[in-house]
């Protein structure tokens, strides 16, 4: 749920770099900011937030696969059809270890790019704070006001949605400060800010695991966040603590990818097999599902990492991206504003239409996202873009004299 677009580890370059060192540093540079034009990425993005949106719209509209078997059967009508046709969505949360992975890409390739060249280089750790902040707070703090009115016009239809919960000044605060799923729970009906919170803490935390990349390197630094990882579940998930160190692990899986893509030949090719892998964890966690959804999170994180770390590959292939993949990319461009406002959206639409009670036809889903998409793209023109190009503005100017 970050950007592709910017630089987010951007930062002044050593003074007086040697002479010999000045070309290929100036490459690096431009590697660097130019890395948010892999459509790979985008496009992902996009699937993963139309995967989850999705997924949400299911179980605010539709009555379930269960409910829906007892009640149908084995007729088939075209509503039978189509409803059976979305029983992979069941699966629909797969998208958030998605959205983690890529984060932890897109966040650590710049300072990977710059610490390939140089391994001097030092993150400044408050231009980077500043450019974060100035990139998601605006667009949080729009998507709760909007969360906030469309829930209080929900809660005056009667019955109440079950979805939505307390959005009182408390609950705001705890998600504007993000501490949702520590100091309390989602604001109103947005049940999907639980991973925001998240992300930010992934943010605030990010200079350490840069230092001691700088001093360690990134395997072993994997391999004590996995640890962490391990621990913090049994510490706190078990007793519904959701805290950044128990996702800790598939956001650094992300910036292990970049670190090794930035050292990396450019030519360097991946064998095919790792799709092979990426398929087989991306299944084991949908097995894994049955028994509890973290566990599922973990290997799903794992296999999409696989993927990733094979696509890119198609960066330096030299050909367009192909249809399918220019439109996820296209929708990649505001899976964040999508994934911040589609459940009030959802729960209103519900509200509205059908008194929110669940109904046993899967096209009016079909309908929802048909709401949700255009509204998420209105967001992410007048709220989305305008944050993105504030946090561009903060980029150190040496490092914009080097693109």
């Amino acid at each position: 749920m970050s950007d592709s677009a910017l630089d987010a580890a951007g930062s002044s370059l050593p003074l007086s770099p040697p002479r010999t060192a000045a070309a290929p540093r100036a490459q690096s540079e431009a590697r660097a900011d130019s890395a948010g034009k892999e459509h790979v990425i985008d496009a992902m993005r996009g699937f993963a937030a139309l995967l989850v949106a999705y997924f949400h719209c299911r179980q605010v509209e539709w009555v379930g696969m269960q409910a829906f078997h007892q009640s149908v059967g084995h007729a088939f009508s075209l509503n039978a059809i189509a409803a059976y046709l979305t029983f992979p969505i069941a699966w629909g949360s797969a998208g958030v270890p998605i959205f983690f992975v890529i984060s932890g890409y897109c966040i650590h390739r710049g300072g990977a790019l710059r610490l390939a060249a140089n391994p001097a280089y030092r993150l400044d750790m408050g231009n980077f704070w500043v450019r974060r902040f100035a990139r998601i707070y605006p667009v949080l703090l729009a998507a709760l006001v909007l969360t906030f009115a469309l829930d209080w016009f929900s809660l005056h239809l009667p019955p109440v949605n079950h979805k939505i919960r307390e959005i009182g000044l408390q609950a705001f605060l705890v998600n504007l400060f993000s501490l949702q799923g520590v100091a309390g729970k989602t604001f109103g009906s947005n049940g999907a800010l639980w991973t925001l919170s998240l992300e930010v803490q992934f943010y605030a935390i990010y200079p350490l695991l840069f230092a001691l990349r700088r001093r360690i390197g990134m395997t072993s630094v994997l391999a004590i966040v996995a640890a962490i990882n391990v621990v913090s579940a049994y510490v706190l998930e078990r007793h519904d603590i959701q805290f950044f160190t128990s996702y800790w692990f598939s956001w650094t899986l992300g910036a292990w990818i970049a670190d090794a893509r930035a050292r990396s030949a450019p030519q360097a090719r991946l064998p095919v097999w790792l799709y092979a892998l990426a398929a087989a964890f991306v299944a084991l966690g949908c097995a894994a599902f049955h028994f509890g959804q973290y566990g599922a999170f973990q290997l799903w994180a794992i296999g999409f990492a696989f993927y990733l770390y094979k696509a890119l590959e198609r960066g330096n292939a030299g050909r367009g991206p192909a249809f399918g993949m220019r439109v996820l990319s296209r929708l990649g461009d505001f899976s964040f504003s999508l994934y911040l406002i589609h459940l009030p959206i959802f729960v209103l639409l519900s509200s509205l239409l059908f008194r929110s009670s669940l109904q046993m036809s899967i096209w009016p889903s079909f309908g929802y996202m048909l709401v949700a998409v255009p509204a998420a793209y209105v967001f992410y023109r007048l709220v989305e873009l305008p944050a993105m190009k504030w946090s561009a503005s903060f980029k150190p100017k040496a490092a914009l004299k080097q693109a």
